[in-house]
């Protein structure tokens, strides 16, 4: 874990509400001059506190309106190849976010698609078709109540 100071905390918390703030504003909101404030993003940066800056697009203003979540378990042979399921649904850009569980569920994952018909085509098609896969469970998002990448810093 990277030892923050104050500074550094108002600094990534600026970044989280707004990654395209130049370093002179991020500077003034957290009581840094320029100098000192871009000496320590670039450190955060180095250190990799700072993954990468992103737009943040809304799913249903691109034509992705289905959100799901689907819970997988894998039969015996294939928990002895998490890796491999895990490298296959990396390559799947439907697939937003992975998480490896413990329970009787091995992985949980959330998935957009265009619609519901769009995401059968992908269930059928690529996610129930790697192997190990015993049981596929998918819920529907109806509304979101929350949804954010800030952390709480």
């Amino acid at each position: 874990m990277t030892q923050l100071d104050d500074y550094e905390r108002r600094i990534l918390r600026e970044l989280q509400r707004d990654g395209q703030q130049t370093v002179a504003e991020i500077a003034a909101k957290v009581g840094l001059s320029a100098s000192p404030c871009w000496r320590r993003i670039d450190r955060l940066e180095r250190e990799g506190v700072i993954r990468g800056r992103v737009a943040l697009v809304d799913r249903r203003k691109v034509g992705l309106s289905a959100h799901i979540f689907a819970q997988v378990r894998l039969n015996a042979h294939g928990r002895a190849n998490l890796d491999e399921f895990a490298e296959a649904i990396r390559g799947f850009p439907e697939v937003l976010d992975a998480y490896v569980l413990m329970g009787t569920t091995d992985f949980m994952l959330r998935i957009v698609a265009r619609d519901i018909d769009a995401y059968e085509r992908f269930f059928f098609d690529k996610l129930s078709r790697l192997p190990g896969v015993q049981e596929i469970t998918s819920t529907v998002a109806l509304s979101e109540i929350k949804s954010t990448s800030e952390l709480p810093i």
